[in-house]
């Protein structure tokens, strides 16, 4: 590595965009951050493009150079987070990067004029320079919004939800991330007491996110294993490529559907996030919410009822076994299953959300912890039945992460990171018995990026290769490329569909 590398980039596919549709560009924040002050600003509808659209894109184009650790961001329009990301770490000539997202769902937030508040905590003194230089823009494509675009995006007043008492579908989405530089940061590194390592959490290495309504448990989920572009002490695995979803931070979906009946009195109820497993009063964990909700447009009123409601047991593990390699085995998971119905315009409406997690971790280390490495997957499998007129609509989601890394402090202070990274999903989707739609993900990163530790930047001598498959399947189509970097130059890039 010298002093510049190739601009960031992912294997992930730009957002598809309407061929002959009338567009409408606005931008909606443009900041240079150095400090921990946010951007704040206004936005107003975009004029020429109506007030419906078929999609909506966002986009981030950054740049920054000098030297900068790692920072994350958050983009608000009128209250509701629509954009969660990381920076990638720059190279002293300068780096510049982009990041695409759709944010159709959003549409009920950006019909009227709004605050928007922006922010990428930065620190910029004597030793680190680099200043984040970001604009965002909205894109706007004029056409009829599809079926299941949300009528109202809410987010909660004081831990509270009131929905419009038409709802017939809630969908809360939960931006969860594990930050802030402390041991959170690498939660599934985390190991009881017991254990010699610097991480601790009373239970291990598990984390579950979970939502309640009223105090009522209403949905679980596997939070993603995001890894930072400083991750696990080697900037120079991430300095191209960066690991999955570190530059577009997915939210968690909970369909709380099965509770429309109660949520729709007209009153507020309570809404808490939670993550399992984070040892009391440490913080590391931000977990904001927004609520989508679509409504029967010809009831004032919809009624229902929560009928199941079934938690299995949090089961959770950890056996820690001594020795010059010290070992730490988790296995845990949890379930969930509710089910509610909804008496709509259209008739009754029963939903029912079955979530099953599983996690299941080796990790290795000696002491000083100059080698530690860590093999772990991750499952959570969701099916979502929804039954009415006609045949039920089942729609089983199967999602599964992997992280499989050693760090090794060697001689002469060499210290070499070896890891593989996987975002996989495979979705169904059936009416009776006979299947409608389906796609597969797989998104793999793999990385080995070795440098000298504890000396200055231009005494490093990093070498480092690092690669990026990401294929997409799905009925009629498919995406598939491949990204190779050799000490932060982009040596493949490879299309094989």
């Amino acid at each position: 590595f010298g002093t510049d590398w190739h601009d960031p980039l992912t294997a992930a596919p730009p957002v598809t965009q309407p061929d002959d549709a009338k567009s409408c560009d606005i931008t909606v924040a443009e900041a240079q951050f150095r400090d921990f002050t946010p951007y704040k600003g206004t936005y107003a509808p975009p004029r020429g493009c109506g007030d419906r659209w078929s999609k909506v894109v966002l986009r981030l184009d950054g740049k920054v150079k000098g030297r900068q650790f790692d920072r994350l961001g958050y983009l608000h329009i009128g209250g509701v987070e629509v954009f969660r990301t990381s920076t990638p770490q720059p190279s002293p000539d300068g780096i510049e990067w982009s990041v695409e997202k759709d944010v159709t769902r959003y549409s009920d937030t950006f019909r009227q004029s709004q605050d928007v508040e922006m922010l990428i905590g930065n620190v910029v003194d004597d030793t680190y320079t680099g200043i984040i230089d970001v604009k965002v823009t909205l894109t706007f494509y004029e056409g009829r919004p599809a079926a299941t675009t949300p009528d109202r995006v809410l987010t909660l007043q004081d831990g509270t939800l009131t929905t419009p008492r038409n709802s017939e579908r809630i969908v809360a989405e939960v931006y969860a991330t594990g930050s802030g530089g402390g041991c959170e940061e690498y939660w599934y590194l985390t190991v009881p007491d017991a254990a010699p390592y610097s991480c601790k959490a009373d239970d291990g290495s598990y984390r579950e996110v979970q939502i309640k309504v009223d105090g009522q448990l209403a949905g679980i989920a596997t939070p993603f294993p995001t890894v930072w572009t400083g991750g696990w002490s080697n900037p120079f695995l991430w300095y191209v490529i960066p690991g999955p979803r570190a530059f577009d931070i997915k939210p968690i979906e909970y369909d709380l559907t099965p509770f429309a009946g109660l949520l729709n009195d007209g009153r507020p109820h309570r809404i808490e996030v939670s993550v399992v497993g984070v040892p009391e009063g440490q913080a590391g964990w931000s977990a904001p919410v927004n609520v989508l909700v679509q409504q029967d447009a010809h009831s004032r009123q919809v009624t229902g009822k929560l009928t199941a409601h079934n938690a299995g047991g949090l089961a959770n593990s950890s056996t820690y076994t001594p020795g010059s390699e010290h070992r730490l085995d988790t296995e845990a998971g949890h379930r969930l299953t509710v089910s509610g119905y909804v008496d709509t315009s259209h008739g009754r409406v029963t939903t029912t959300v079955s979530r099953k997690l599983a996690n299941k971790s080796v990790h290795q280390w000696t002491d000083g912890e100059n080698s530690d490495a860590l093999e772990a997957t991750w499952t959570d499998d969701e099916t979502v039945t929804v039954d009415g007129r006609g045949p039920a609509k089942s729609t089983h989601t199967q999602r599964t992460y992997t992280m499989d890394g050693t760090t090794t402090l060697g001689a002469g202070d060499r210290l070499r990171t070896v890891m593989s990274l996987g975002d996989r999903a495979a979705v169904v989707e059936t009416r009776g018995s006979r299947r409608t739609d389906w796609y597969r993900l797989d998104d793999t990163y793999t990385g080995d990026a070795t440098y000298t530790a504890n000396v200055p930047r231009d005494q490093r001598h990093a070498v480092g290769t690092t690669s990026e498959r990401f294929r997409l399947y799905r009925p009629g189509g498919c995406y598939d490329r491949s990204v190779i970097t050799v000490q932060g130059t982009l040596t493949e890039d490879r299309e094989r569909c």
